[in-house]
């Protein structure tokens, strides 16, 4: 049996289906949640498209899943310096990761995790932080699966009601 995905760096071929897989995760996030998540906007696909632009910042990662030639899914992480707003120093960042719906349950995502983090370690961060969303609970097994703790909860609340 072949391997279910080869984990490459982004190059900017790409980022078309980078796009795509963006808007996806954005239309996941406001699903659940459409006051605090934004909604899929015409631009959301260019926006997710143009971390190609970012390929040669040396804090950024930006990696690929690839099956049989065709991007299935992707990662987007960064260095952070020492944040006091966010009550933390020097830290790995995992801002994204996608899986094309047609590929999940195959270990793809924890694949992408894991090829990003060793990433990060590589560039001798102390830790990774990450986000997601409350509802996502597919996510929150992958990412406790992979060894992250909770430690901080997001709170909204609207001020119009």
């Amino acid at each position: 049996m072949s391997a279910p995905a080869n984990i490459r760096p982004a190059t900017p071929a790409d980022f078309a289906t980078i796009g795509k897989l963006g808007a996806l995760l954005v239309r996941n996030h406001h699903d659940f949640d459409p006051e605090r998540f934004l909604p899929v906007t015409s631009g959301t696909t260019q926006v997710y498209g143009s971390f190609g632009t970012k390929l040669d910042e040396p804090n950024i990662i930006v990696l690929v899943a690839e099956h049989e030639g065709e991007v299935i899914g992707f990662t987007y992480a960064g260095l952070e310096e020492t944040d006091y707003m966010a009550l933390r120093g020097p830290a790995g960042a995992l801002y994204d990761i996608v899986v094309d719906p047609a590929y999940r349950g195959q270990g793809i995502g924890r694949i992408l995790l894991d090829a990003t983090l060793e990433k990060l370690k590589a560039m001798s961060t102390p830790r990774v932080v990450l986000s997601t969303a409350e509802k996502n609970v597919a996510a929150q097994r992958l990412f406790e699966g992979a060894g992250f703790r909770r430690t901080m909860i997001e709170m909204t609340r609207e001020l119009d009601d």
